[in-house]
């Protein structure tokens, strides 16, 4: 019988799955995938989130403010963050962090509602999950600023450099992996694959982007998940099996599942 896998990291509640959400979401099972984390990216997401969760038994959900959307925040939203968070499919604060790609809100906004929102996962004893898109410094400084006993999460499609995920580990946290490793030209997220401890390491596809090969250009689905694992088993020279197995050990660790 094949592994089934835990996809880390999935925005089941975009618009791309409008069409085809309940019957997707049904099919994760026999397409290999035991449980899927999906992440708000703001308010409404985070409620949908929550309500995805609580209709689906293999669906967790994480609440917070993605970057991108921090102009909109406020103490009032992040009340009703809290509140949503006393669900008990409610298991980590996120997507949060810094985007200094994209700069949809300004880098000060961003980072003071980066800090607000650690402190929320402190209070609340809760993992987060961080989105660090051209913000590799600023992130660090700021993880290591609010850090506090227990601090623990996941660095999310992780993009910096291996050397750099030394440092996350060393406060707490997990690296993800998402469909970038797939890509034939990306060494630095294969050589991080390669060299990261085997008990840190979480794989996911942030669906619907950033579709693994061979599918890459269509839209992502956490079935896809299986290719990370693949490419992640060719470099690390063991068997996707042990891959599958890991990583879901590694989910349940950080979760308490």
């Amino acid at each position: 019988m094949a592994s089934k896998f835990i996809d880390s990291h999935a925005h089941l509640d975009d618009e791309r799955f409008k069409t085809d959400r309940d019957e997707l979401i049904s099919s994760l099972y026999e397409n290999d995938v035991e449980a899927v984390l999906n992440p708000g990216a703001d308010l409404s997401s985070s409620k949908e989130s929550v309500l995805m969760a609580e209709k689906y038994s293999f669906v967790y959900a994480a609440v917070g403010c993605h970057p991108h959307d921090t102009k909109y925040m406020s103490d009032e939203y992040l009340n009703i963050f809290k509140e949503l968070a006393k669900n008990n499919k409610v298991i980590g604060i996120g997507e949060i962090g810094l985007d200094y790609y994209y700069d949809n809100s300004d880098r000060d906004t961003q980072k003071k509602w980066f800090r607000e929102q650690i402190r929320l996962a402190k209070e609340l004893d809760l993992p987060y999950i961080v989105h660090d898109r051209d913000a590799h410094e600023d992130i660090l400084k700021i993880m290591k600023e609010e850090y506090y006993d227990g601090a623990r999460g996941i660095l999310h499609c992780y993009s910096g450099s291996a050397e750099l995920s030394k440092e996350f580990i060393k406060i707490g946290f997990y690296i993800s992996l998402g469909g970038p490793v797939t890509f034939k030209n990306a060494r630095v997220p294969k050589l991080v694959a390669k060299e990261i401890p085997f008990d840190k390491l979480l794989i996911e596809t942030d669906s619907p982007y950033l579709t693994p090969e061979p599918f890459r250009g269509k839209r992502n689905e956490p079935k896809y998940v299986k290719y990370v694992a693949e490419e992640i088993a060719r470099i690390r020279n063991v068997s996707i099996d042990e891959v599958a197995e890991k990583t879901k050990e590694n989910f349940k660790t950080l979760f308490n599942l």
